[in-house]
């Protein structure tokens, strides 16, 4: 029984000796708990992306009450129902790789000094907030459509710059998702 404990022991210490032997072939490159790989480009994505949404989410629930269009109140549903679990999604994935989890929910973000394209400033927001009927409706169009922008462009450089699978198809989706949503913004504008 002894001699197998001790078997046991020494191959388990021959299996982490060897396992902690790998190289790591980019110094930027990390696994998370999830073992899965990212770069500081697929954090960067993450950590912007997280507040970005958080704003169009703020936006969306803005229309809910505010919109004199049903048009725009869908679409706004539609943006919160997307934009609400890719947050859950890149929250948790920062988690998983050990990164800061930013949010613009805890502790109010002042939006006016932020340098993330697309994002609205807290005038910006605060005139959002105050407008009701058609002229929230055109407000909302124009500032989302800047926003959206924003956010393809984010989406963009992490399809270019990432690593991660999943970080990458969900800039692929988002650019996608929000490219059409523009075109309907722009429709709705012009009608």
């Amino acid at each position: 029984m002894k001699r197998a404990l001790m078997s046991v022991a020494f191959a388990v210490v021959a299996a982490l000796t060897v396992a902690g032997c790998g190289s790591d072939t980019d110094s930027n490159d990390s696994t998370g708990s999830s073992g899965a790989q990212f770069n500081d480009a697929d954090v960067t994505f993450a950590q912007s992306m997280i507040p970005h949404h958080e704003q169009a989410v703020e936006m969306a629930t803005m229309a809910q009450e505010r919109a004199s269009s049903p048009e725009v109140k869908q679409l706004a549903e539609k943006i919160e129902a997307a934009q609400g679990p890719e947050i859950d999604t890149m929250t948790g994935w920062l988690e998983d790789w050990g990164q800061e989890v930013s949010s613009d929910s805890e502790g109010g973000m002042d939006h006016s000094g932020s340098d993330m394209s697309g994002m609205m400033s807290d005038a910006d927001m605060e005139s959002l907030g105050t407008a009701t009927g058609a002229g929230f409706d055109q407000m909302f169009l124009e500032m989302m459509i800047e926003h959206h922008t924003g956010a393809i462009e984010m989406a963009k450089t992490e399809q270019q710059d990432g690593e991660n699978p999943d970080a990458i198809a969900l800039a692929e989706k988002i650019e996608a998702d929000q490219t059409a949503e523009i075109a309907q913004m722009e429709d709705l504008l012009g009608s």
